[in-house]
C-alpha cells in the first residue's frame, strides 16, 4: 500500500510539475510578444532585435529561441495573436441582417476601420506576408496564422454562396472562394499603398478611403453583384457606409486606449 502511494503521488507530483512548467513557458511567451508589440510601436519593425528583446525581458537571447525559431517567426507569431480581434470585425459584418451585397461591402468597411484604428497591427500583417519573412517563419508559425485566417475567411466565403445561391451573383464558372479573391486583393492592395506614406499624395490620388469604397462598388458591379449601385453617387455611398458603422462596427469597436497597439 505505501509503494502505490509513493508511486501514485509522485505522478501526481510529475504531472503537476509539467503543467507548472508549461503556464511558465506559455506566460514568459506572452512577456516575448507584448514586449515585441511594444518595441515595434515605438521603434518600427526593421529595428526589432532578437538580442535586444531577450534583454528587455530579462531573459538569455537562448530563452528567446526556445520560443521562436527566428525574428520572422516571431513576426508572424505577434500578427497571428492579433488576428482574434480582427477575425471579430469580419463576424460582425457577416452576421448583419442585410442584403449579401451590402454584407459583403460591410466587410470591406470593416477592414478599413480596423486597419486606420490599427495601423501598427495593418502593417504587421503586411509584412508578415512577404516571402522573406513568410518562408524564414516554421511550418508551425505559418500554419497557426492560417487557421486564425479560416474564421474570417470562411465569413466571406459563405456570403458569397449565399449570394450565389440566391442569384444575387453569376458564379462566372467560379466557386465561391475564387470569387471572394477580388475584393479582398482590391482592399489588401489599396490599403498597402494608402500605408506608404506620401504615395497616393504624391500621384495626386486623395482620401483612399473614399476611393477603397467607390472600387469596392464597381468591383461589385462588375461581377453583376445585384442590386447593382451608381458608385460616384457620394451621398448614397456616404450614407451606407454610415449605416454600417452605426449597426454593425460599433460593437466591435475596441477601447481607444487599445487602438495605438500594434
Amino acid at each position: 500500500m505505501f509503494e502505490y502511494n509513493s508511486f501514485f503521488e509522485a505522478r501526481v507530483d510529475r504531472m503537476g510539475t509539467k503543467e507548472r512548467r508549461q503556464r511558465e513557458f506559455e506566460a514568459r511567451e506572452r512577456l516575448f510578444l507584448d514586449t515585441a508589440r511594444a518595441l515595434i510601436r515605438d521603434e518600427g519593425i526593421l529595428a526589432l532585435q532578437m538580442a535586444r528583446l531577450a534583454r528587455a525581458c530579462d531573459y538569455a537571447t537562448g530563452t528567446l529561441y526556445q520560443h521562436f525559431s527566428s525574428k520572422e517567426d516571431l513576426l508572424v507569431a505577434l500578427a497571428t495573436r492579433r488576428l482574434e480581434e480582427h477575425s471579430r470585425y469580419f463576424c460582425q459584418s457577416a452576421t448583419w441582417q442585410a442584403g449579401t451585397r451590402e454584407r459583403m461591402f460591410a466587410l470591406t468597411v470593416a477592414d478599413y476601420r480596423f486597419a486606420r484604428r490599427h495601423p501598427g497591427y495593418s502593417r504587421l500583417l503586411q509584412f508578415a506576408f512577404t516571402e522573406v519573412v513568410w518562408d524564414g517563419a516554421s511550418e508551425t508559425r505559418r500554419k497557426a496564422l492560417q487557421a486564425a485566417l479560416q474564421p474570417p475567411a470562411r465569413a466571406v466565403r459563405a456570403i458569397v454562396q449565399e449570394a450565389i445561391d440566391a442569384g444575387d451573383l453569376p458564379s462566372h464558372g467560379q466557386e465561391a472562394g475564387a470569387l471572394m479573391l477580388g475584393p479582398w486583393g482590391l482592399c489588401a492592395g489599396i490599403q498597402s499603398m494608402s500605408q506608404t506614406r506620401g504615395l497616393l499624395d504624391g500621384l495626386g490620388i486623395p482620401d483612399p478611403g473614399q476611393q477603397l469604397f467607390r472600387h469596392t462598388q464597381l468591383l461589385l458591379n462588375g461581377l453583376g453583384w445585384q442590386p447593382l449601385m451608381n458608385p460616384v453617387d457620394d451621398d448614397a455611398l456616404a450614407a451606407l457606409v454610415q449605416r454600417i458603422d452605426n449597426e454593425v462596427l460599433a460593437e466591435a469597436t475596441t477601447p481607444a486606449d487599445e487602438a495605438s497597439k500594434p
